[in-house]
């Protein structure tokens, strides 16, 4: 009968240290999208998957992912979680979707609900007690999450049936009975929640951030997540957690356990709760059971504490026992008017037995001493414990912070990088764009007053030609006007460049290569494409039209130009003229005399051209052009009406032409 007593305690506690060591959590994940009587939410589908995924991560026994519920739906839902719950330690419901609170009850609303009126709240909704029930069976932790405090279209919508029932914004405060039970909001009562621009809410984003993380305390998780959905809406919207825990941190994840150098500085769990479980039982057969398990190690020294604490007691007890039948035998043999000498030896042995019986009470007394310090020393080493792997677990957030942190101020920065990038590149298509219409409106201006001036000089021409033509008409009734001769055009292309500076040779008609270089040149200062090959009609009008000289004047060393001639450069005295015109220090070259310098100024005037300024005899020739003075050189003649239209000129009163020759 022993050792079936033994062998059932020893499996009793195997059983219940299992069951200890084994926390066993489930879970439920409902979102509520596709609304039927108002507009879709974006996000709940979205936000149920995800969370339902940080579930599976962080190794909860069963989860439940529901999407789009309708009434029947969800309460069968609530209904076959809360027969999961009654075997788990912990147990959450996760809801995502539209809620409303009526006359200070939250309801959550299924995506077939109409909600016409404020009575179908009643019949159409799915009350936040009915979840709350459904956790309840857990026996460590019952934790309901609600993303349900979005502003609600069908408390917009629905009609009163009685004008003072209150309907809420947001859902309303809730004040847990049961014990370890929290319930948190994605806003505090009253206010209203984002859906959020992105795929997920901020607040289904935080919490897969933040309550994952193992050993951290769902309340100072809570606080995290509090914090980091004021920061990324801008502080609109305040997380709240309603509902009360113990002393002790409760995490959703438990923390790995710190590695140390003995069981002491850090004891294994499962010893410690076998321990634990031992302590409460007491007995031998427990303990003899606990060191069968575990034969070394600081809790197996503490079992054999506990044992000779057993023992003592047994002994004591055992003293006690014989102490007593001493006793009654002495009074049995004093009641039967006994021999002194028995009632002595019985003395005796009752004496005996008493103090055995003190000896067993003191070594029961030493033993209990000696547990009880090993029992403070075992406590002890777990505080320590506990408090290393709370300092580590703060560290690992502050530096998990710190990163956090250096990785935002990382992210500004570089946005604000690029806005300034983008501002510089845009500020530059703005200038490059102002720039070209800047060109084009210069070349807009610029070709309208070309064909201003166009438009005059035709104007012009044509009044000229006409006066010319009615004046002419009078003298011959049908003149004619003969083409010029190629060697003519050449002649007088020759004039032209003479007078512009670009031909130093006479005009002798000869259109040879000195006479194609002087076109090339014009070309090249005058802007012009003329075919230096040959001389035309077109070369000529536009070597016309220049009214000063349009070739540089280039003189020879000592000399520099001034206006249409070469003057002569002067140094003062100590100063000679270097190979670059500039006069420079010094004489040790020889200075040129007067003589070479006349000699020079000789052949330099008859290489240059003539002067192109008008002669102080006040002649001027004038043509279909215009007027102008007859050029150094030249004399006016008298031709016949024929004669100077077949020259190109014409005067007012009379018919001359200008001969250079």
């Amino acid at each position: 009968m022993g050792a079936y007593r033994w062998i059932a305690l020893f499996f009793s506690i195997w059983l219940m240290c299992g069951s200890a060591q084994a926390q066993r959590r489930v879970a439920l994940v409902m979102g509520n999208s596709a609304y039927k009587s108002v507009p879709k939410l974006s996000n709940p589908a979205n936000d149920a998957a995800l969370v339902g995924g940080m579930f599976k991560k962080a190794g909860f026994d069963w989860i439940d992912i529901r999407t789009d519920l309708n009434a029947t739906e969800m309460r069968k839902a609530l209904r076959d979680f809360g027969g999961r719950a009654r075997d788990a330690d912990v147990a959450v419901i996760y809801y995502a979707g539209h809620g409303i609170e009526l006359d200070g009850t939250n309801y959550l609303i299924p995506t077939d609900a109409a909600l016409e009126t404020d009575s179908d709240v009643l019949d159409e909704t799915v009350g936040l007690e009915r979840a709350l029930f459904a956790v309840e069976p857990a026996k460590q932790l019952r934790l309901i999450i609600l993303d349900a405090c979005r502003d609600n279209p069908f408390a917009k919508s629905m009609k009163r049936t009685v004008a003072a029932r209150a309907i809420g914004r947001g859902l309303a405060k809730v004040e847990p009975t049961s014990p370890n039970t929290m319930i948190a909001f994605a806003a505090k009562a009253g206010s209203t929640a984002s859906d959020g621009d992105s795929k997920n809410s901020p607040f289904a984003a935080a919490l897969v951030e933040r309550l994952p993380t193992p050993g951290l305390d769902l309340r100072k998780a809570f606080g995290f997540v509090r914090d980091d959905v004021l920061k990324n809406t801008s502080y609109k919207q305040e997380p709240y957690v309603y509902g009360s825990l113990g002393g002790n941190d409760v995490p959703l994840v438990q923390a790995k356990p710190a590695a140390g150098s003995g069981p002491q500085a850090s004891p294994d769990e499962a010893v410690r709760r076998d321990y634990e479980l031992a302590l409460q039982i007491g007995t031998r057969e427990v303990w003899t059971a606990f060191l069968a398990k575990y034969a070394e190690g600081f809790y197996a020294s503490l079992a054999k504490g506990q044992l000779n604490r057993i023992a003592a007691e047994e002994t004591r007890a055992a003293a006690a026992d014989k102490a007593r039948q001493a006793e009654d035998e002495k009074a049995r043999l004093a009641a039967e008017r006994a021999k002194r000498a028995e009632q002595d030896k019985a003395a005796a042995t009752a004496k005996v037995a008493e103090d055995a019986r003190i000896a067993a009470e003191k070594n029961k007394q030493v033993e209990e001493a000696k547990a009880a310090a090993a029992e403070q020393r075992r406590k002890q080493a777990e505080v320590a414990a506990a408090k290393a792997l709370a300092d580590k677990q703060a560290a690992e957030r502050a530096l998990a912070e710190k990163q956090a942190a250096e990785k935002a101020a990382a992210e500004k920065a570089a946005a604000e990088k690029a806005a300034a990038e983008k501002a510089a590149a845009e500020l530059a298509m703005k200038k490059a764009r102002q720039l070209e219409d800047a060109k084009a409106v210069a070349a807009e201006k610029a070709a309208a007053q070309k064909a201003a001036a166009e438009l005059a000089a035709k104007d012009a021409a044509e009044k000229l030609q006409s006066d010319g033509e009615q004046k002419f008409a009078a003298l011959t009734p049908a003149p004619t006007q003969p083409a010029m001769s190629p060697q003519e055009i050449a002649r007088a292309v020759q004039s032209e460049l003479r007078r512009v500076g670009c031909l130093t040779p006479p005009n002798d008609g000869d259109w040879n290569a000195t006479s194609q270089r002087s076109l090339i040149l014009f070309n090249k200062y005058a802007g012009t494409k003329f075919d230096a090959k040959l001389a035309s009609l077109d070369a000529l009008d536009a070597v016309k039209a220049k009214t000063g000289r349009v070739c540089p004047l280039i003189c020879d060393h000592g000399f520099r130009a001034n206006g249409d001639s070469c003057t002569k450069i002067t140094c003062r005295g100590g100063y000679r003229l270097s190979d670059d015109n500039e006069c420079v220090k010094g004489s040790d070259k020889p200075v040129a005399s007067r003589g070479d310098a006349a000699k020079r100024d000789v052949e330099r005037k008859k290489g240059e051209s003539p002067s192109s300024k008008p002669q102080s005899g006040g002649q001027v020739v004038c043509n279909n052009a215009g007027c102008r003075p007859v050029r150094p050189g030249c004399r006016l003649e008298a031709l016949s009406q024929p004669q100077a239209f077949a020259k190109g000129s014409y005067s007012n009163n009379n018919s001359n032409a200008e001969v250079c020759n």
